[in-house]
């Protein structure tokens, strides 16, 4: 080979070097330089630290990262990512990939709407970056990454940027205070599962329900009973420590369906209204191991498990054991003594209740029976559902002919005469008198309704 081809072949070797160490260090791409120009270091020293949490965090976490903002200053704006398959891959994947093959650049930042009550909602950064500094004045980067469960990612997760493992550690410990001492769960009412009121994947907020005591008819001394184990317990609740007695407290409603037992629940709900509730019912069971960690955190706090049968059945009735019982059991153990936290239970069928649940001081230390309504609870439920009709019947034979009806049939019969009351006079004031209340109680007592008052929880006949 001549002293030219030597010399071409040195200077293509060179070339090729120089254009592999080019793309090595991301010259050229406005993502690494954003990046790497903030925390003034290349790529390859650069430490991340991640958390990850459940998708309903992303306004918490949102909240966090802005009131860190608010504390450090904001050095570098809020910028994006743009192209590739970024729903796939995690941010140092893609800064690693920009670096390299330069699929990833700089772009605009991904936003997304979501729930911070049941009728608020906020944005939050779905996939962005900011540049700020540690409480050591070290810059740093933080990166938020909401959850997208339709390609397998189902958490958000929060990432720190920096030239150090410690500094990424502190700023990450300190948005995570932050995100406490603002969490937007705490004192609200949620549920596991879906609904219509702004629901995300997994938790919903609530309306809070507002009833007065005298829209819960209960035997005398039912209700009393009930309050001084929750609200009682609650508001007395640093004196009974001091005085070395526990906080934590089960209370399990039984009774047959449909007297009350969730009507109850939701008038407690009202008597507690900065204590955080959360809901089970249903499929959403399979989350009460979640529910009770979310419990401890955001106590004072409520958890309801609706029809808690269905999974904490007696093991003497067979050998499929639910599983989801020892979830409930260890979620019920797990929560400390001193814990601010009631476990409220409601079942139609107390007698088949796993003995380990329903025997154990600790876990269910109240049973309540709500009963069907005597003569006086039946006027009284008549009474209560007839507020905004104008009631001009005798209750007095209503009343001795619905012996063993429930509180869900009483209901249900001042709808059905105020029905009738429409229909004869749709354009006057809705009147029940004695012909519409007698005719919707024959209807209901009809053969042919006996589906209907059993799915009411009657007894009657």
């Amino acid at each position: 080979m001549g002293s030219t081809e030597r010399d071409l072949a040195t200077d293509l070797a060179r070339i090729v070097r120089a254009t592999a160490e080019e793309v090595e260090a991301g010259q050229g791409n406005e993502l690494i330089e954003r990046v790497t120009g903030h925390l003034g270091a290349p790529l390859p020293e650069v430490v991340v630290v991640t958390r990850n949490w459940p998708m309903w965090e992303h306004a918490n976490i949102q909240r966090g990262v802005d009131a860190y903002l608010a504390e450090h200053g904001t050095a570098v704006a809020w910028f994006g990512v743009a192209g590739g398959q970024r729903t796939h891959e995690d941010l140092i994947g893609m800064l690693a990939t920009a670096r390299s093959k330069g699929m990833y650049d700089l772009g605009s930042v991904d936003y997304t709407t979501t729930a911070t009550g049941p009728h608020d909602a906020t944005e939050a950064v779905q996939l962005g970056l900011v540049g700020t500094s540690a409480p050591g004045g070290e810059p740093v980067l933080l990166a938020i990454r909401g959850a997208t469960p339709q390609w397998g990612l189902e958490q958000c997760r929060l990432e720190v940027l920096a030239t150090s493992r410690a500094t990424a550690t502190e700023v990450r410990n300190r948005v995570e205070q932050l995100m406490a001492e603002r969490d937007l769960l705490r004192g609200q009412v949620v549920a596991f599962g879906t609904s219509e009121h702004r629901a995300n994947e997994l938790l919903t907020f609530l309306p809070r329900p507002a009833l007065t005591g005298e829209e819960v008819v209960l035997p005398d001394g039912v209700l009393d009973a009930i309050e001084r184990h929750t609200v009682g317990i609650a508001e007395h609740g640093e004196r009974l420590l001091a005085a070395g007695q526990h906080l934590k407290r089960g209370l399990l409603l039984h009774g047959p369906p449909g007297t009350g037992k969730t009507h109850t629940v939701r008038y407690l709900m009202g008597r507690l209204p900065d204590t955080t509730v959360i809901i089970l019912t249903g499929t959403a069971m399979r989350f009460v191991g979640k529910a009770a960690e979310l419990a401890r955190r955001l106590q004072p706090s409520v958890v309801v498990l609706e029809d808690v049968d269905l999974i904490a059945q007696d093991r003497s009735y067979g050998p499929m054991v639910q599983p989801l019982l020892f979830t409930l059991l260890d979620a019920m153990d797990g929560v400390g003594g001193d814990a601010d936290v009631t476990f409220l239970l409601t079942t139609n069928r107390a007698g088949e209740l796993e003995k380990a649940l329903a025997d154990r001081p600790g876990r269910v230390d109240l049973a309540v029976e709500i009963p069907l309504p005597d003569a006086a609870g039946r006027e009284a439920l008549l009474r209560l559902y007839s507020r905004g009709l104008r009631l001009e019947a005798d209750l007095a034979p209503i009343v001795e002919a619905t012996e063993g009806v429930t509180a869900s049939f009483a209901k249900e019969l001042l709808r059905r005469a105020a029905l009738r009351s429409l229909a004869s006079r749709p354009d006057e004031e809705v009147v029940v008198g004695d012909e519409e209340l007698t005719a919707a109680l024959r209807e209901m007592q009809e053969a042919h309704n006996a589906l209907t008052r059993s799915l009411l929880g009657s007894a009657a006949q």
